[in-house]
């Protein structure tokens, strides 16, 4: 199925669904997709590439939207590798193509493509700047750290797209959890993006002053209506590091011997006989770090249990340095006033 944008702005990304570890840290066990597009206008404008691993197939479906017409323009928003594997071919292909993206970007890419001549071939946007390709403008936006330097967004006035980089964008195939993007859509936002709440923020201010009516992202699927609404809406918490459940808890532990498991488990219970309205267990020796980082900011309490380990606290519980580097401190006190720590020491002896 190839997604539809509109008439005039096609689909070009690609699945890889062999990808099993996203960044070589996050399991995708559907893969993952990296979206393209191209907006056929007077002029044509390629709105990102992808990962090299998926570049023959992105060329095929690029020259399938063009039918025989020649791309005038390509928007570079993110110049990560999954999204720039394909610059330096096209560049070479389309000798009359120009770049378009912020300095840092254009930076980056000489870097990141040795030899590349690039003379006379690009277009440095910011803030406020514009690109007219016909019937319709691009205006785009600065979006530093969202979720690195370089990074620009771009809204289409004729169709009302918005462009959106990494921004709402999800784990998984384009295919993948169709009736929950919410859910690995968290996991991305927080494993991702979650450092840079502050940053995300300011570009949400930024994006207030379009009429948007669908958004693309470069990972997962289209956002319209109702869920395009409710993505804003949950974005607007995540960056204020606000829980969506503020009374829910979560309860993150890491036991050697099973001592801190079976007393996290008891917690868990007497929480839920207490009247808890949520009540999650996550397994850190076991389990996956960044659902448990998900599941910290969604929810309004935490409760760390691990047992000591050499006089400090087990290796497997990485988690609370995790949660601080991601503003978990600060999102807890801040803005709910809800942060636990507990520890075991029992399992130092009987564990």
């Amino acid at each position: 199925m190839i997604p539809f944008v509109s008439n005039t702005i096609k689909y070009i990304g690609t699945d890889d669904r062999d990808l099993d570890l996203f960044e070589s840290q996050y399991r995708t066990p559907e893969g993952m997709c990296y979206n393209s597009y191209v907006i056929l206008d007077e002029k044509v404008c390629i709105m990102d590439t992808v990962d090299a691993r998926c570049a023959e197939e992105w060329k095929v479906n690029l020259q399938v939207a063009l039918e025989g017409r020649t791309p005038d323009y390509l928007v570079v928003q993110h110049v990560e590798p999954d999204h720039a594997g394909a610059i330096a071919e096209t560049m070479n292909k389309y000798p009359n193509l120009k770049v378009v993206a912020s300095a840092k970007a254009l930076t980056f890419i000489a870097q990141f493509n040795e030899g590349l001549d690039m003379t006379d071939r690009t277009i440095t946007v910011t803030d406020g700047s514009t690109l007219e390709l016909g019937g319709r403008n691009l205006h785009f936006i600065t979006a530093p750290m969202v979720h690195w330097p370089e990074v620009i967004m771009t809204y289409d006035d004729g169709d009302k797209a918005f462009f959106s980089a990494d921004a709402f964008g999800k784990f998984g195939t384009y295919d993948a959890h169709p009736n929950d993007w919410a859910q690995e859509a968290r996991r991305y936002y927080f494993n991702i993006c979650g450092k840079y709440g502050m940053q995300v923020s300011k570009v949400l201010e930024k994006v207030a002053q379009f009429d948007i009516e669908v958004i693309c992202s470069l990972h997962g699927t289209l956002l319209r209506n109702g869920e395009m609404a409710e993505a804003l809406r949950l974005y607007g918490l995540w960056s204020k590091y606000e829980p969506e459940n503020p009374e829910g808890i979560v309860i993150a532990y890491a036991s050697i011997h099973g001592g801190t498991k079976v007393a996290a488990r008891r917690l868990a219970e007497v929480f839920r006989e207490k009247g808890a309205s949520e009540v999650v267990l996550h397994d850190l020796c076991r389990g996956s770090i960044d659902h448990a980082l998900a599941d910290a900011f969604r929810l309004g309490k935490l409760v760390l249990a691990a047992s000591s380990y050499d006089s400090e606290v087990f290796p497997h519980a990485p988690f609370h340095p995790q949660t601080s580097s991601q503003r978990f401190h600060q999102a807890s006190c801040c803005h709910h006033g809800k942060y636990h720590l507990g520890s075991y020491g029992c399992e130092d002896h009987q564990g």
